[in-house]
């Protein structure tokens, strides 16, 4: 008898888990692209949706902080990140994209960074001094060792966080009846969906379903830009889904499109800081926003030449102390930041992370 009640209630508490990601997931894209919509339908849902969160093994406190941020109250950070995950659910895929935000509730300004999936690092645990990847550590440890790294590389803590399959948001996308998108380039993709099938993508406006966003989201080799383009169309994408978003039929389809991506997403967001933060930031413009940028070289190591990007020790240290000062915390020394990246001989090539103005502005 007391192993039904035990299973009851673990069925009870999963149902209001996947209630609350329901709200939070189109909560979370509006603090990605920053964008501002009616969300009266998604506050009544809160009214019943019960305050589960996924947790931390660390518990909400960063290492890095002495206490609890109040990020209703004090700037704090987000690291988005964005699951390369095809055959499974878990952490057992590799993070596609990383983009952290520090926000500022005092005077409602963002800074935004992304982190090359190839840049090289020494993952957080890691005592034999080697480097690889950062995308490696959501293959090795989740969400816990992936948000120690950026910390660890970005010497900020990181308050929040949220990992998105981006497979999930296929079905988003046609429930909501596609995206409008303005391509940058001809181009074509195979489909994810079968995989036989070539998408073509041409200069443009073109109006793109869920089959065809993924693909454009996807592709990376035919871009002149590698990661640091295709960072740029996921932003895109995800700025067209707050834009289709706002329409009133899809106001109105809310439940549905949230049903279609619940299974999609893991947050540490309590429901009422995403509330409390959609009354603060309702009228937030895209003009509060600063894209900063990590510069770097391309670096081929090894036998097989495996491409990494080596971040520029300089520019990272500016990028570093714009994160903490935007977060109040007080800057570092070159000398303490100078030990973050070590040159490795090999054949190099100049890159940045750098992205178009128009994504500060939401595009």
């Amino acid at each position: 008898m007391a192993q039904r009640v035990k299973v009851r209630v673990r069925k009870k508490k999963s149902k209001k888990k996947k209630i609350f990601k329901r709200i939070l997931v189109l909560f979370l894209l509006l603090i990605i692209c920053m964008g501002g919509f009616a969300v009266y339908k998604i506050v009544n849902t809160l009214q019943a949706a019960d305050k589960t969160y996924d947790e931390l093994n660390r518990g909400e406190k960063s290492k890095l902080r002495d206490a609890v941020v109040d990020i209703k109250k004090k700037p704090f950070s987000v690291l988005f990140v964005g699951i390369e995950d095809y055959a499974t659910n878990g952490d057992h895929g590799r993070s596609d994209s990383l983009i952290v935000a520090t926000i500022n509730p005092q005077d409602k300004t963002m800074k935004m960074v992304s982190i090359p999936r190839d840049t090289r690092v020494q993952l957080a645990g890691d005592t034999t001094g080697n480097k690889e990847k950062i995308n490696a550590a959501y293959a090795k440890g989740g969400k816990d060792e992936t948000i120690e790294t950026v910390e660890q590389f970005l010497h900020i803590p990181i308050d929040k966080y949220a990992t998105v399959d981006f497979d999930g948001f296929k079905d988003v996308i046609d429930e909501m009846g596609g995206i409008d998108i303005d391509v940058p380039f001809d181009f074509n993709e195979k489909s994810d969906v079968k995989k036989s099938k070539k998408i073509y993508f041409k200069k443009g406006d073109m109006h793109l379903n869920g089959e065809e966003a993924l693909a454009y989201a996807r592709m990376r080799k035919q871009d002149p830009r590698g990661d640091f383009g295709r960072n740029d169309r996921q932003k895109q994408i995800l700025r067209a889904m707050i834009d289709q978003m706002a329409k009133p039929n899809n106001i109105a389809n809310v439940d549905n499109i949230a049903k279609e991506v619940s299974d999609h997403i893991s947050t540490n967001f309590r429901i009422t800081e995403g509330l409390a933060l959609q009354q603060i930031y309702g009228g937030f413009k895209g003009d509060d926003t600063e894209t900063l940028s990590i510069k770097g070289t391309d670096l081929y190591l090894g036998p097989n030449r495996t491409y990494y990007f080596e971040p520029d020790p300089t520019n990272l240290a500016n990028v570093q102390n714009e994160l903490r000062t935007h977060l109040k915390l007080p800057s570092e020394s070159s000398t303490e930041t100078d030990s973050q990246t070590n040159s490795t001989s090999g054949e190099t090539g100049t890159s940045d992370t750098s992205t178009s103005p128009a994504t500060s502005s939401g595009q």
